[in-house]
């Protein structure tokens, strides 16, 4: 007599990994995360890998859970996967302040974010049997030059 388990929002070729309570501004961490939106896991990683922002590397860290998702929990290929989606959301503001002068102070906001990766396994693409294209044979344009003197020779 326990809860009823919701349904899973993903499909069965899908895996996710949530990345919570991120230390960062979610304007900031939406930049990181459209780097990698729509690539290839591989090619994902590495661009965080060499990336020179600091939160490169905890997102690097929520899509290697995410890669590791797929092969363990939904029996995906790692080779064929590629980033579905990289939503990110606001998280908590810790508020604190700054003294100023005349006794004011000015407000200071720590905001956090939270990430979530979806990646999905690629179908594979049907390559379709090459259609050798007929090729015909045109005469290059001729210079009035060149016209002008074989109308005379003719």
């Amino acid at each position: 007599m326990g809860k009823q388990a919701r349904e899973s929002r993903l499909g069965e070729n899908e895996a996710m990994a949530v990345g919570r309570n991120i230390r960062v501004s979610p304007r900031k961490l939406g930049v990181v995360a459209g780097l990698i939106r729509g690539k290839r896991v591989e090619a994902a990683l590495s661009e965080l890998t060499f990336s020179k922002r600091r939160i490169a590397q905890d997102v690097r860290k929520v899509l290697q859970s995410a890669i590791a998702n797929a092969e363990n929990n939904h029996q995906l290929d790692v080779d064929r996967l590629v980033v579905a989606e990289a939503s990110v959301g606001k998280g908590l503001v810790m508020r604190r302040f700054h003294a100023r002068a005349r006794g004011r102070g000015a407000k200071i906001l720590k905001p956090f974010s939270h990430l979530t990766i979806v990646v999905r396994e690629r179908e594979e693409e049907k390559k379709a049997p090459a259609q050798p294209k007929a090729k015909e044979a045109k005469s290059a344009p001729k210079s009035k030059k060149a016209e002008v003197q074989s109308g005379e020779q003719a």
